[in-house]
């Protein structure tokens, strides 16, 4: 098949694929409509879920569950509608290798979104061929905090990005929760610092 430029509903982001490449995933193609395979998240993976929740992939329906407006509360997430959704969730995930894995917080009872956190996978040449994650976008929904989600979501990917067999995993927060990390392993990187340029003024 010849390559074709696809580009996404509001104009942001391109992808060069095959047409079957960019024929829509189905569950023949792709497995289920979750972002990445839910076995990945084994009791192993997953540990103890307090009653009435459980710990999933993100899923295409989330768009209609409030995992935008949970997002919302930690960063600007701009104007979304539901074709900048599929679009941008059906990029992520055909992915190859896998390298999205938004992990949420579902309430069983309104099957509404509490929670939500990211691990991304770099792949490199270096390391022998390795791998790098990155943990982004760890959020609790206001009326949920103080029940230790975010604690259930950080050990979730710390044991996800383990089971990658990364070589390291790292992340960026505020200096008032360095020590809100430091229980899952993280450390300073003596010698290393984080710069930034941004360019999303207008958000």
């Amino acid at each position: 098949m010849p390559p074709v430029f696809t580009t996404s509903p509001n104009g942001y982001g391109s992808d060069m694929r095959s047409e079957e490449e960019c024929a829509p995933v189905t569950p023949t193609t792709k497995g289920s409509s979750f972002l990445f395979d839910p076995s990945e998240l084994s009791d192993e993976i997953v540990g103890r879920v307090p009653n009435g929740l459980r710990v999933r992939p993100l899923h295409i329906d989330d768009y209609d569950k409030g995992f935008l407006s949970v997002l919302s509360q930690l960063t600007s997430v701009g104007e979304m509608d539901r074709a900048a959704w599929d679009w941008r969730f059906r990029s992520m995930q055909r992915t190859t290798p896998s390298t999205y894995y938004v992990c949420v917080v579902e309430d069983l009872d309104t099957t509404r979104v509490v929670g939500a956190a990211t691990l991304v996978l770099e792949w490199k040449f270096i390391h022998s061929a390795g791998s790098r994650g990155r943990v982004e976008d760890v959020v609790v929904d206001e009326s949920m905090r103080g029940k230790k989600l975010g604690v259930l979501l950080n050990d979730v990917l710390v044991r996800l990005a383990k089971k990658k067999d990364v070589y390291k995993v790292s992340l960026e927060c505020k200096d008032k929760l360095i020590p809100f990390y430091e229980q899952f392993g993280y450390k300073k990187d003596a010698g290393n610092n984080f710069l930034v340029q941004r360019f999303d003024s207008k958000m």
